[in-house]
């Protein structure tokens, strides 16, 4: 079984769009739809995969040992990151 895993938006009469050079006139295919919950378990999709959990708990070792730390004020912050933003 083959699959096809896209991102779309769903347009104002609920349609959803999906092209694929694999899609095949007359060929049944299995849809499931994921819709994202309204909140986002952040530490559960960090853990999701071995490589992810094993980085996550890398890092939590290394600010433990105060290892690699980097401080920024929230005025430093803002310049470099939300200041950006609004360019975009």
């Amino acid at each position: 079984m083959k699959a096809v895993k896209q991102k779309k938006i769903v347009d104002k009469e609920g349609k959803i769009e999906v092209q694929s050079p694999e899609l095949h006139e007359g060929t049944e295919v299995e849809i499931i739809i994921l819709i994202p919950s309204s909140e986002t378990d952040t530490t559960e999709y960090l853990l999701s995969t071995k490589a992810n959990r094993r980085e996550l708990l890398s890092a939590i070792e290394r600010v433990e040992k105060q290892e690699n730390i980097v401080s920024i004020s929230s005025e430093e912050w803002h310049k470099k990151y939300i200041c950006c933003l609004k360019s975009i």
